[in-house]
């Protein structure tokens, strides 16, 4: 019997051991290729890197699928080349906001008042609400308008409490741009090759507070998709949001606590500001 039990426990040391360690692995599987940012300005609009990951996410399970922006894409845009370089947010709303402005506090809050009026061509006027995206579709962009030569914007708000630096990892299809608090943090023309693969895991800081992140892809045709998710430490300690919110009055109402205080000191913000001025 003692020889059973002896027998028993060391299968179940070795079945925890197996598991730790697949964890450990699973932790750690996910390289982060890309640290330093945010980019300066004169990078903006250059390549990442050419070390391309295509790493399968597709088993992660903290995908963001509710965001908070236009209700319906630009259209029409030429080809995500050709409008990759246009600021869309300042041409919607004459001025009043541009990308950079969009992805913190007070621009965030300025939603509520400024309108987004695209030309009609593009898409014509368009409402800031909450909508989700199907992580797992592969044409998740196109929200039941046009599939091809569309720019579709997202965001949302994390909630972290304290300073800390998170890794944030997109798959888009095709050309991504991605803002912080002001700041941008990732170009990529390129697409990822699948609605949950990824190419880039890039360090990025949040601040203590409401952080906000604007999500941009352009697309030209074939599939068109964009997704993100942070590393599982970020998801366990910070509350993201639109959490249960389906609507502008519900998300602001649900974000309230985390756009209390403006992220402080974001020189790229200050020199959007100049520049419009």
């Amino acid at each position: 019997m003692k020889r059973f039990y002896r027998f028993t426990l060391a299968i179940a040391i070795m079945f925890a051991l197996v598991v730790s360690i697949s964890h450990l692995a699973l932790a750690q599987k996910h390289k982060v290729n890309i640290k330093g940012g945010p980019l300066k300005e004169k990078d903006w609009l250059a390549e990442a890197p050419a070390a391309q990951l295509k790493e399968n996410h597709a088993n992660v399970k903290t995908w963001i699928s509710k965001w908070y922006g236009p209700d319906g894409n630009y259209e029409n845009n030429g080809g995500f080349q050709g409008s990759a370089p246009k600021d869309l947010i300042d041409m919607g709303t004459k001025g009043k906001l541009d990308q950079p402005k969009l992805s913190t506090i007070e621009g965030l809050k300025m939603t509520q008042t400024v309108k987004m009026n695209w030309d009609k061509k593009n898409g014509g006027p368009r409402e800031w609400t909450v909508f989700e995206l199907e992580v797992a579709n592969q044409d998740n962009m196109n929200r039941e308008g046009p599939g091809d030569n569309i720019d579709t914007y997202v965001m949302c708000v994390i909630k972290a409490p304290k300073d800390m630096k998170a890794i944030m990892s997109p798959a888009h299809d095709d050309y991504a741009q991605i803002w912080i608090n002001g700041e941008k943090w990732y170009n990529d023309s390129t697409w990822t090759g699948g609605a949950q693969i990824v190419d880039y895991n890039i360090e990025v800081e949040l601040v203590k507070g409401g952080n906000v992140v604007l999500y941009r892809c352009g697309e030209s045709g074939g599939a068109a998709y964009l997704n993100l998710h942070f590393d599982d430490n970020t998801h366990k300690v910070c509350d993201i949001y639109p959490d249960k919110a389906k609507d502008q009055k519900s998300f602001f109402a649900e974000a309230a606590s985390a756009l209390a205080i403006d992220p402080v000191g974001k020189l790229s913000t200050v020199w959007a500001d100049l520049k419009r001025e």
